[in-house]
């Protein structure tokens, strides 16, 4: 009776992910310097692989509280906060990407920079025709988008978990699909990273995102296997949701970089 709880808190046990995910962080970022600099990858490796190690089991010591009841109501609503909050940090992110593009495009000269830069996109660059593969990719990562909607109204609506299986496959489909389009494009580019603004700022934008989309794909595959498995139902699912507003969340800022970026950036 003494270790009974009364409240609706989640009292975590001592972890070593946090330790360990530190830990691999900084050996991945030395591994990162040393690999600039030419001497190997194979430290960068090793942090890479503590992470992605951190990752599962951390994350699966979240899914095992959250089947075994410790996910209250109150730890589920901390944990919709701290996903917001999550967001709103990658928003700021691509704010950064979104102002370098727009003050080089807003003032393309200056007293450092040569006359090739004096115009926006300097001259040389070949911009992509936003109204060809962009607009594709548009149209396939929105679809991809209302079929993570699908799936979350059939399993918070209808309890329907055929179709909530049904629509993660048909999103994770999509987003492959976005990213080989986007590969496909990468590999048609007239310009490169190095060299120029225009470049560098392109690839970073749309090269972040592409990332995003990667581990969002990587998310809803995750979900996926927790749906055949059995878990989720209609009161809880915030694993589900998660991956959801997250994928939401790269579906708008497609929207944004295809806006300024294809159209405004190469008009």
């Amino acid at each position: 009776m003494a270790h009974e709880r009364n409240h609706d808190y989640q009292i975590l046990p001592p972890s070593i992910w946090p330790f360990i995910g530190a830990l691999g962080a900084f050996i991945m970022l030395f591994g990162a310097v040393l690999a600039m600099h030419d001497m190997g990858p194979w430290m960068f490796v090793i942090g890479v692989l503590m992470v992605l190690y951190v990752m599962y089991g951390w994350w699966s010591d979240v899914v095992r509280e959250g089947n075994t009841g410790e996910h209250t109501p109150v730890v589920r609503l901390s944990l919709r906060y701290g996903f917001i909050m999550f967001i709103m940090s990658e928003v700021m992110f691509f704010a950064a990407w979104f102002w370098t593009f727009f003050k080089h495009a807003l003032y393309p000269g200056g007293a450092a920079e040569s006359a090739v830069y004096a115009v926006w996109p300097p001259k040389g660059i070949e911009t992509f025709d936003p109204w060809h593969l962009p607009i594709i990719n548009t149209l396939i990562l929105l679809c991809s988008g209302a079929a993570a909607t699908w799936a979350h109204h059939a399993l918070v609506h209808e309890n329907n978990r055929k179709d909530m299986i049904n629509g993660l496959i048909l999103a994770m489909i999509l987003g492959a699909c976005f990213t080989l389009c986007q590969a496909y494009e990468y590999s048609e580019a007239t310009f490169g990273f190095a060299g120029n603004i225009y470049g560098a700022s392109f690839f970073m934008a749309t090269g972040f995102h592409g990332a995003h989309v990667i581990i969002g794909t990587i998310f809803l595959g995750v979900c996926l296997i927790r749906a055949i498995r059995g878990d989720f139902t209609p009161t809880e699912h915030v694993g589900f949701e998660a991956a959801a507003w997250y994928w939401h969340f790269v579906d708008v800022v497609w929207l944004f970089l295809f806006a300024a970026i294809y159209i405004w950036g190469s008009a």
